[in-house]
Formats: structure tokens, sequence, C-alpha cells
């Protein structure tokens, strides 16, 4: 509804009468009487605000009070007109003319339209329609007509349009064709109407008009012609009706092909698309349309499934009729039906080809007698039918019906093979739309099942993330996010990027998660990681080279990733980006900030160096990690989204989830264009009382004196029943070192929540191990011990010398 140019309460201020345009007054009014919508012009003529109107009775308003006998309009009455006594605001009383319109929504909910046309004061040149205007009308336009005004309101129709419309000249007289008559064509027609006043050329429609009551067949094909004055200019247009029967309608007939070009097939709704092939059919080679799809419709995985032969089960999808209220059988719209084995649908569903049948045919009469749900053939007046199968690609996807009464001329073979051409564009659409929408949950199914389902709860970080797909049809990208934790209490997390949509840029994102994953339990240092992965494009892209790809580059060339490890005993964490987005920080005071990590290129062009930014971090620093779709909106920029983050950030929260959620709501007004992946961490400390190191020297007395110091610590912190275990452990991998390493020799015990971490470290970079003890070696056996005593060990190297690590969990002790 309009908004009124004045608050609640207040009456419109009135403009002279000789300057003021013509206006239509429109309401609303639901089958109880009850007001439901007020329109600008109903204020402006009655000076009643919205507010004071809707969800009251109708009645108030007006001056002379009916009963209900004389209210009661009958159920199959769609219209109404007449003059109304109404009562102003201020009191006083208006005689008025009113139209009414009975609407119908798909949902079942009647109500009335009703409008109200408002003349127009005379202008001060002098000009008002009389008999120049009947002059030129009469002189420029052929057949049954009306004329409209510069401002598209009907002035004058002649007898042949008020026997079209089933209404007088007075009851028209101020309303625009679609107040009249309310209907896409007439939409089209003032569109059509408008074009002839602004370019000054006649205007012409395939379309059909239609009188109360009369079929297609004798409608009224559309032509707008401009009226001009002595002077040339343009004052009005002509709406001519020209009746199309016989041969106008067989021409007609050859802009379907046209029309279903533009209107069938244009979303990838199934349901739409199917009611699209229903308007476009009716009224154009229809008196109605029935379209029934498969239920439920077939996978159709690139092969032939096959017509359904026996009982087939369908729903209906969607109904079109040439009578308004009408209802083409008893299954609504939404509902299942079967069809019987030898029914005309079933038959043309088994051979696959649609068929001409009368309604006395034996095969319709048989269908008629097994299903009451065919039983309208008969009560609607159908004499002449067509049953086309909709299928593509060798998958049989449903069936539409098509049928004239007896108004029209019987299906014709040409009739068919125009059927079938519309039938055929519809169920490609649907199968095309099926089959991505298959596709599109294959990959996100598959890239959700990639994508860590839960966060490790690891006592270096708090964290947190969110993962939302494209809203796009190019379908959901390749992001992924990963946290994985490394030796000596460390954690990395990674945020990546892969080019292209769908399966394949989905897979791709596996592998390299894969890989991350593989590269990070081996502790190799950001950049060096991001190198192996920059080989690892490389090589996929040499192995897909031959094959063909669409709007996807070759084994993820161009992929992006940021890949950072973070130290909670040190505080300290090193970062490494191959063309990804720097993370942003927020201080423990609220301060927020770009990390400025060196920016590599992205991953998969080779021969380029990846550089690393070494910084500290105070514990509680929240760090933000995100993939480029959340700074990439269709109204900001980056500097924009970036401040628009940054805000978002700075706000204190209580949860990560709850600064996910802000960020998100932040930054994205509808569905991203691009997959948004969002990683955010908060860091934690492992504090002096639970890390000690002690400096060894190359003496293989130290041994003992090593775990005399394990076991003195251990008591520390209360966990003597891991001494024994822990013994062994620090008595190996500190004999270990000793003899194949190289001084200085370092023991360090670090206590977690509910982990031991021993690491054993020397100056000497040969990696130990692991090999069989024969029966009579005296050695051999450490490493063996290790890895069965240990939850986990492994070997970390440093740009000089190594460390070797043991951890065990505490939860059995």
């Amino acid at each position: 509804m309009e908004q009124l140019p004045t608050s609640p309460g207040e009456r419109p201020q009135q403009t002279d009468a000789a300057q003021e345009p013509a206006y239509t007054a429109t309401a609303a009014v639901d089958e109880q009487g009850v007001v439901i919508e007020w329109g600008e012009g109903a204020a402006r003529l009655l000076g009643y605000a919205s507010a004071e109107v809707v969800g009251r009775s109708a009645e108030f308003l007006l001056a002379d009070p009916v009963g209900d006998a004389a209210r009661r309009i009958p159920p199959e009455q769609e219209r109404w007109s007449g003059t109304v006594a109404l009562r102003h605001r201020d009191g006083s009383r208006l005689e008025q003319g009113l139209l009414a319109h009975r609407r119908t929504s798909t949902g079942g909910a009647t109500r009335w339209y009703v409008v109200s046309a408002v003349a127009a004061g005379r202008g001060g040149d002098g000009s008002s329609w009389g008999d120049p205007l009947h002059e030129w009308s009469f002189s420029q336009s052929p057949c049954f007509l009306a004329v409209f005004d510069a401002d598209l309101r009907l002035v004058r129709a002649n007898a042949g349009m008020e026997r079209t419309l089933s209404l007088t000249e007075s009851e028209m007289a101020g309303l625009r064709l679609p107040e009249i008559a309310p209907d896409p064509v007439s939409e089209e027609t003032e569109h059509r109407m408008r074009l002839a006043l602004e370019t000054g050329e006649p205007q012409h429609m395939e379309a059909f008009v239609r009188a109360t009551g009369v079929s297609a067949e004798h409608g009224w094909a559309t032509s707008v012609a401009p009226l001009r004055d002595a002077d040339g200019r343009v004052r009005a247009v002509c709406l001519a009706a020209h009746d199309r029967t016989g041969a106008e309608v067989e021409k007609q007939q050859m802009f379907v092909p046209d029309a279903a070009a533009a209107r069938i097939g244009t979303t990838e709704d199934s349901t739409r698309t199917a009611q699209e092939l229903a308007d476009v059919a009716v009224p154009r080679i229809a008196d109605f349309a029935v379209v029934d799809l498969i239920e439920p419709l077939p996978r159709g995985n690139g092969h032939a499934s096959g017509p359904p032969s026996g009982p087939v089960t369908v729903c209906r999808t969607a109904v079109r009729s040439a009578v308004e209220g009408s209802s083409e059988g008893r299954v609504a719209v939404g509902e299942t039906a079967v069809y019987p084995p030898l029914s005309p649908p079933a038959e043309c569903l088994a051979s696959g080809r649609g068929a001409v049948y009368a309604t006395t045919a034996p095969a319709v009469a048989q269908w008629m007698a097994q299903d009451p749900a065919a039983a309208w053939l008969g009560a609607h007046g159908t004499h002449s039918m067509l049953v086309v199968p909709m299928h593509a690609d060798g998958v049989s996807l449903g069936v539409a019906v098509f049928g004239r009464r007896q108004s029209r001329e019987p299906f014709l073979p040409q009739d068919l093979s125009l059927a079938e051409e519309l039938t055929g564009r519809a169920a490609a659409s649907i199968h095309g739309a099926h089959r991505s929408a298959r596709e599109h949950t294959s990959t996100m199914t598959l890239q959700r099942s990639l994508l860590p389902q839960t966060l490790p709860d690891h006592p270096a970080l708090e964290t947190a993330s969110r993962y939302l797909p494209a809203g796009t049809e190019a379908g959901v990208g390749g992001d992924w996010f990963d946290v994985i934790p490394l030796s000596g209490a460390r954690v990395a997390l990674v945020v990546g990027d892969v080019v292209g949509h769908g399966i394949r840029a989905s897979a791709t994102m596996g592998r390299l998660r894969t890989a991350v994953r593989t590269l990070a339990d081996v502790d190799l240092p950001p950049d060096e990681l991001l190198t192996h992965l920059d080989d690892l494009i490389i090589h996929l892209s040499a192995d897909e080279g031959g094959r063909e790809s669409v709007d996807e580059s070759a084994g993820g060339i161009g992929t992006t990733c940021l890949y950072v490890v973070y130290d909670p005993v040190t505080r300290h964490c090193t970062l490494a980006r191959a063309g990804h987005p720097p993370p942003a920080v927020v201080s423990p005071e609220g301060s927020v900030y770009l990390l400025d990590v060196p920016a590599g290129p992205p991953l998969g062009l080779g021969g380029l160096p990846f550089e690393t930014l070494d910084v500290d971090l105070p514990e509680g620093s929240v760090l933000t990690l995100y993939t480029d779709g959340l700074l990439q909106p269709r109204e900001r920029d980056i500097d924009e989204a970036l401040d628009t983050m940054f805000a978002a950030l700075a706000q204190p929260a209580s949860t990560l989830d709850t600064v996910c959620d802000r960020v998100l709501t932040a930054l994205l007004t509808h569905r991203p264009d691009d997959d948004v992946a969002l990683l955010v961490a908060r860091t934690r400390a492992l504090h002096a009382d639970k890390v000690v190191v002690w400096d060894l020297t190359s003496d293989p007395s130290d041994v003992s004196q090593a775990r005399r110091q394990t076991t003195d610590q251990l008591a520390e912190w209360g966990l003597e029943e891991a001494s024994f275990v822990t013994e062994l452990l620090v008595s190996e991998l500190v004999t270990n070192a000793i003899r194949y390493g190289e001084p200085p020799i370092q023991l360090r015990l670090i206590h977690e929540k509910d982990t031991l971490i021993c690491e054993v470290s020397d100056a000497s970079s040969t990696a130990p191990h692991m090999r069989r003890a024969r029966t009579f070696d005296e050695g051999g056996r450490g490493l063996l011990l290790v890895a069965q005593l240990a939850q986990r060990w492994g070997t970390r190297h440093a740009p000089v010398g190594k460390t070797i690590w043991a951890e065990q969990s505490l939860l059995g002790f």
C-alpha cells in the first residue's frame, strides 16, 4: 500500500480543483467486510489515514447503512459495480461510483479489490474532452474501441467495448485498464499504450483480451493507436479489440514457440517451470492444462531411465484454465495421484509418445470409469485432449494434459507437434534444474565431509568457525579451514580458497587439506609448507592439463592459503601466506589491526619464494582468519568492508561464537556471492609453572640426573603415577642424544591439561630411525620402547639441530 503524505488523523490538503489531476482511490476488503488495504487515493477521497481504516469494518465508511441481504453477493459473481453513498471524515456525504473485483489467492483467501475514479479538474488552457475527441477516436480507430487520456485513464468507450467487458462507459470512466480488468494482459496492454503516447507509434500485441464467459478462440487481439489533435500532438490513445477466430487463431499459434522461449524455464524451480508451461499453453492452444511430474523425479545419472510401466504415481504440479475459478480435476496442486496402467497418460508415458484423444474414445471412457479423479473430463464440456509425456536425455519426468471445450475445434496433429515442442522445452529445463540441484547437493555433501566437523579443544587456543556457501548459481566453492595440533603444545591454523566451484573444486580442496595435515605432521615451517603445496598444485595441474575444464583452473592453480603456527609456551606466532588476505588481530586491550604478513604468490605459479612473519602475541589476543568472500559483498569496496569488520571485532564479546556471528551479520546483508570461511582463535599461554627446562652435558652420568630431576618435577605437579613411564622415556631420549647427538643437549617437560610432553634437543641434524634389534644386539631397542610407551612421538627440526619429543596421555593415571 502507498504511504500517506500526511500523518495519521490529518486530512490531506486539498488543491485547487482546476489543477488537481485525476487519480484512483483503491482499497481491499476481505470476505467478512474488514478493510485490509487502504490506498493513498482512498485517503485523499475520504480523508481517512490508513491507520484509521485498516482492520475496521468497511460499513463505517457508508453514509447509508444497508442490511445483510443487500450486501450479500453471490459466490460465483466475480465483479460488482455501482454508485455508493460514502461518508467523508468531516461528516459530509459523497456519492461515488465503485468497481470491485473478487480475487482468490493460491492459499484460498478471498478479498475484494475496490477501485473508484476521481475525475480531474479542467485545465486552464480551455482543453476538454468533447466532440473533437469523438471525431478523432472514431475516425482513426477500427473495431470495438476505448479511448484513454494522457494519464491512461478511460474517457470514452463505444458500445462494442462495453459488450466486451460487460461494463458501461460510466462504470469504467476514469479508471486505468488494469483497474477495469485486473489481468497480466491488461498490464502489458497498458505498457503498450504508454509506448504509443511516448513514441507516437502504433503498438500491436499477439495476446487475448477475453469477454467474461467467452472462450479463448473468440477473444480479442489488441492494437493501440496514438490519437493526435489538429496540431499533431499525441493527446490520447485508442485501444482497439479485434475478434480473433478461425484463420487468425492459427496465425497466432505461430508465435507460441517465441513466447515459450521467453517464458518457459526462466528459473531453476521445477514447479515454476511447470506453471510457465501451463500459462503459455492456455489460452493459446488449449482451454486448460495440467502438468504432473513423476513422484519422486528419477535421478537420471546420465543414463536413460526407461519409461515407467504399470501404475504411475505423479504430483499435480501446475494447473491453468481459461475460465477463472474453474477447477480442472479433483487433485489439487501439490497433491499426488496415480494413473491406472491403461489410462492415456500411463500409455503415453510407457510409449514415450504424445497422442490426441477424443473424450468419447474407449480408452478415455475406461480411464474415467477407473479413476474418479478423471471425471472432470466430462464435467467441464471437454471434447478433445492432448496427452504429452515429458522426457529429457532419456529420462521420463512426467506428463502434460491439454484440453479443449465445445467452443473450440478439436485438436489436430499440428497442435500435438506444438504441444510437444512446448513440453520438451519445459522438460529440458526441469531436468537441468533437477540435475543441477543433485550436483549442488553432492558438492555440498562432499565439502561438508572434507571440512572439520568439530574443532579440537586445544590448550593453546580457543577457536570458533563459520562456513557459508555461495548463494549464486556458480555452485559451492573450495574454501576450507583447519586447526591442527603440533608437537610441543603448539597448534597450526590454516585457511584456504581453491579456485573454481563445484565438485572439482571441493575435491581439490580435500587433496590440499590432506596435504597440509601431512606436511604439518612433519613440523615443516610455514614458508616451507607453502612451497611444498605450491609443488603439489603444479603436479596436479600437469596431471589434469590434458583434460577439458569448464570455468575452473586445472589442478587449482591460483589457490590461496594462509598458514599460522602458534606456540603457547613462548607466545610466539609464525605466519606465511600464498596470495591470501592477511589475518586481523584484536589485542587484549581491544585495538584491531592487520598483521603485515609478506604477500606471497598464489599457489601453482612456481619458482617464487614464500616469506614468514614472526610476531609475539599477548595472551588473550584474538586472531581472525577468513577467505576473500567475506570482504567482497556487492555494495561495499574493500576499504569499507575492512572498516566494518574492524568495528565488529572491536566490540567486546563473551564467546568467539558471538564474534563470528557479529562479523557475518555486519558484512553480509544477503547470501554471499562467493563462499565464506571464517576462523577465529583466542590465544592461551602455558605459564612457567607448567614448563621446565634443564641443560645437560654429554656425560652419560647426566642420564641418572635427568631421571631424578624428572621424578622430582612430576611429584611437584602431582603426577607421581606417571613417574615410571616418564623416567623410561627420559632415559632413552637423553641416552640417545648423548650417544648420537651433539651438544648442547636440553631436556624440557611440558605439562598440558591432559598431556605430558618430554622433549630432548641437541645440535645434530641427523634424525634417529627406529630399527629391529637382533637377539644378541646390545642396542637398537630405545626408540622402539619410546614408540610403545608414548601416545605420539616424532622429530622436529630447527635451523640448527633437532628435537625428539614424546607425548603421554594423563587420562589413564
